[in-house]
């Protein structure tokens, strides 16, 4: 930092004592690039006083083939504020995984999505998949209601020759409609899928926390029952 405070200052000097030519500008160029990489790379959440993120950070990782497309994202665990002042966790994130259909080359309906969320558990059985494996969950919104089975979301991940298909039946009987979306995955995406979904498997847990503890003015705000996080999405909402 210390290199980077002098070379900004002798570039702040030379702007104040002369104009500079088009050379002079092309050799600081860099300077300015490193400048903003620096800035981006050492950069931290935020909170504001009700406990959200002040800058909400939007990152799917995107899978777009010729009948459908998907995304996966994490959602962060939300935290309920205790007598004592801990925090204990209030729900357990998931990771948010979103299909769509096409509608023409490279083209989606955006509109026709349906989510299915991933818990901690069933992430732990999709990263632990092997080259021949397969899996399987059910989803069921009103499974301890008299609603039950009206309706039912079924995933699967199962292997093909360069990876696997990862599909999503939706069957609503309130609506009486039926969607279905197949998604090939390459063993180069799935090994992504992998990778992200092992590193947010701590953080929908909660776990984080423990090493990284919230900003001293949440504890300080008494009118903060909970906590919430970003990208706080419902399977069942549209």
């Amino acid at each position: 930092m210390s290199k980077l405070s002098s070379s900004l200052f002798h570039f702040r000097n030379q702007l104040s004592q002369r104009n500079l030519s088009a050379k002079d500008v092309r050799d600081a160029l860099p300077l300015q690039g490193f400048m903003s990489r620096a800035f981006i790379s050492t950069a931290r959440e935020t909170f504001s006083a009700d406990g959200k993120f002040a800058d909400r950070i939007i990152a799917p990782y995107s899978i777009y083939k010729g009948k459908a497309a998907f995304s996966a994202t994490p959602v962060l665990p939300t935290f309920s504020k205790l007598g004592s002042g801990s925090l204990k966790v209030d729900r357990r994130g998931s990771i948010m995984l979103k299909f769509w259909p096409a509608i023409g080359e490279r083209k989606y309906d955006w509109e026709k999505r349906q989510l299915f969320a991933l818990s901690a558990t069933e992430v732990g059985s999709l990263i632990s998949l092997g080259s021949k494996d397969s899996c399987e969950f059910f989803h069921d919104p009103s499974m301890l209601s008299s609603n039950a089975g009206q309706v039912r979301k079924t995933l699967s991940v199962k292997p093909n020759d360069n990876g696997y298909f990862i599909s999503l039946s939706v069957v609503n009987n309130i609506l009486k409609t039926n969607d279905r979306f197949s998604v090939p995955v390459t063993t180069a995406e799935f090994a992504v899928m992998r990778t992200a979904f092992s590193f947010a498997l701590p953080h929908l847990m909660g776990w984080d926390r423990y090493t990284h503890q919230l900003p001293q003015s949440m504890y300080e705000n008494p009118s903060s029952a909970k906590v919430v996080s970003p990208l706080l999405d419902s399977e069942w909402d549209k």
